[in-house]
């Protein structure tokens, strides 16, 4: 049966996949909560969630750098990457071991497809609506919890050395706006380099360092303090904002601690 990916690049499959290869931590985790995890067969090694499952499956490699040879021995049924967690020289070079199917996430909307697809290609369609209509309702209560309040700014740091942030046409960028912030690098595209020296920082009332991709600690806290002596700098779990699937029944909670700030 032919199915589409995020791309409308077609798959054939004929069978329900037994043997999954999941390369993206966040589709990892949503097979597992999807109950799939028994299929599952390799992972990439930032697949940290749940966190027994580096034990019990074969890593190949990191999101980046992939073992071709193995993820061949493994005889995938199914590969799941996405479009900016893989580099399409991986994607093309898995082209002949198993169908691969390609997210591309910017918005909750691309969530729920992705959760979708995923219901049908593995025959877990009750689950799937079960996890969509979830999310969904916790959007909704936090939504009305917001609604009439003022949006505070924010400036949402990636990475150090060099500095980084998170713009708009990113998925980053859309959660802030769904957690009830404002972006200053709004105007701005992608991830792109800043100094501190920018305007745009001091017009944020709160800086958000992440948890991930780079390890920010209460170190970087201390050393932006000391630039920004009159804006709230946080740590915010990386998590929330940039991990689609299942993990986003939990980020309308977390965002409601966030407004807590003073």
């Amino acid at each position: 049966m032919p199915y589409i990916d995020q791309l409308n690049r077609k798959l054939q499959i004929t069978e329900t996949p037994k043997r999954i290869i999941s390369l993206v931590p966040s589709q990892t985790e949503l097979l597992v909560d999807l109950g799939l995890e028994a299929s599952i067969v390799g992972i990439t090694k930032f697949c940290v969630h749940p966190e027994h499952l580096k034990k019990t499956k074969t890593v190949v490699g990191g999101t980046k750098q992939i073992n071709i040879e193995k993820i061949k021995a493994l005889k995938p049924d199914i590969i799941l990457c996405n479009k900016e967690e893989n580099t399409k020289k991986i994607i093309d070079e898995f082209a002949s071991t198993a169908p691969v199917h390609i997210s591309d996430i910017y918005n909750l909307e691309d969530c729920f497809e992705l959760i979708e697809m995923y219901g049908s290609i593995f025959k877990v369609e009750a689950k799937t609506s079960e996890i969509i209509t979830k999310i969904k309702n916790h959007r909704k209560q936090f939504q009305e919890k917001i609604t009439g309040k003022q949006r505070p700014k924010v400036a949402y740091f990636i990475w150090k050395n060099p500095w980084m942030v998170s713009a708009s046409n990113t998925f980053i960028d859309n959660m802030l706006y769904e957690a009830g912030f404002k972006n200053v690098f709004e105007n701005d595209q992608r991830y792109p380099e800043i100094e501190l020296s920018s305007s745009k920082l001091k017009e944020a009332d709160i800086i958000f360092l992440s948890s991930e991709p780079f390890p920010f600690k209460d170190k970087h806290i201390l050393e932006l303090q000391s630039r920004f002596p009159q804006q709230t700098i946080k740590i915010v779990d990386g998590e929330m904002f940039s991990w689609y699937g299942s993990r986003l029944q939990q980020a309308f909670k977390y965002f409601e601690s966030l407004h807590s700030i003073k």
